[in-house]
């Protein structure tokens, strides 16, 4: 038997510079309205995937920088392109990652920056792999060379 409780959906807060430049990048990410917004805030509850996600506007220093990236894992090839389509047609700007060895796996990804520089990956696992061969998860190179150390047991 699992005591465990069930988790209903996974939460995120940013803080941005502008919550309306976030609320209409957001907006064509997910293909929703926000479910609440005020003066400097604003919520994203999405059904799919299960997520909370508030924006909280503020004038201290942001950039993506403290954080390395968010995704969103989907079931096939066909569900990136498709979601990468969706966005191209919303205005933004996705760039592509197919065929790329990243975290000891094979995938297809797209990517899209938010307003404040965090990078957003739609991907699929292709399959799993025992090691890299590109720049694990927009790792910076410096850290992609420890890493593969580490894989390769030096």
């Amino acid at each position: 038997m699992n005591d465990q409780p069930a988790v209903l959906k996974a939460h995120v807060s940013l803080n941005v510079h502008n919550v309306q430049a976030s609320i209409d990048f957001y907006r064509k990410l997910f293909g929703i309205e926000p479910m609440k917004v005020r003066q400097g805030y604003a919520k994203f509850d999405v059904d799919n995937p299960p997520l909370n996600l508030s924006l909280n506007e503020t004038d201290l220093p942001v950039s993506g920088n403290n954080l390395s990236h968010l995704g969103l894992q989907v079931a096939s090839t066909s569900d990136v392109v498709a979601i990468r389509d969706r966005w191209r047609a919303d205005g933004l700007t996705p760039r592509d990652e197919m065929q790329t060895n990243c975290c000891f796996a094979l995938q297809d990804k797209a990517w899209v920056t938010d307003p404040d520089g965090n990078d957003w990956e739609i991907f699929t696992v292709l399959a799993n792999v025992e090691t890299n061969t590109s720049q694990c998860c927009a790792a910076p190179a410096e850290d992609l060379d420890s890493i593969t150390s580490l894989s390769n047991g030096v």
